[in-house]
């Protein structure tokens, strides 16, 4: 909402525009004073700011590889005490992540032109009488050999 009212001041003013979305302008000032001066942010948005800069510095200084929980490990042996969902929370703000180990595995392309299958059965997967629905589930399994495909009727 900030950032719509800082589009929308020069045209219409602060107040106006407040008031039409039924907030107090005094709210939209204190934001913008928090903006400009450091100092006057809340207890904790200067404590991130300061965590931010250090879980930058040792995901950069261990070449982007560690995750949340390494970082908040190192961090700890650093003397820094902070919670783990904190450094987690900090590190998806920064847009930082730690190396996946292995591949990703794609099990299926979608045709985004083709078009969906009916739905023949109606989402009513009860039989009337014994032979008459069949229903089957595709799937797989990860094995150390690879993927197993499964396919399963319930009915």
């Amino acid at each position: 909402m900030i950032a719509f009212i800082d589009d929308q001041r020069e045209v219409y003013g602060v107040e106006p525009v407040c008031g039409m979305l039924r907030i107090a302008p005094s709210i939209y000032h204190a934001h913008v004073a928090r903006r400009t001066d450091p100092a006057r942010a809340s207890p904790r948005a200067r404590q991130d700011l300061v965590l931010m800069e250090q879980i930058r510095q040792v995901h950069a200084a261990n070449f982007g590889v560690y995750g949340a929980r390494k970082v908040w490990r190192q961090l700890a042996r650093d003397g820094t005490v902070v919670a783990r969902c904190t450094v987690e929370r900090l590190m998806q703000r920064a847009g930082l992540r730690g190396a996946v180990r292995g591949k990703e595995t794609k099990t299926t392309i979608a045709d985004k032109a083709a078009p969906c299958p009916a739905d023949k059965v109606n989402r009513q997967f009860r039989a009337p009488q014994p032979n008459a629905l069949w229903v089957s589930d595709f799937t797989y399994v990860a094995t150390w050999q690879g993927f197993v495909y499964v396919i399963t009727h319930p009915l």
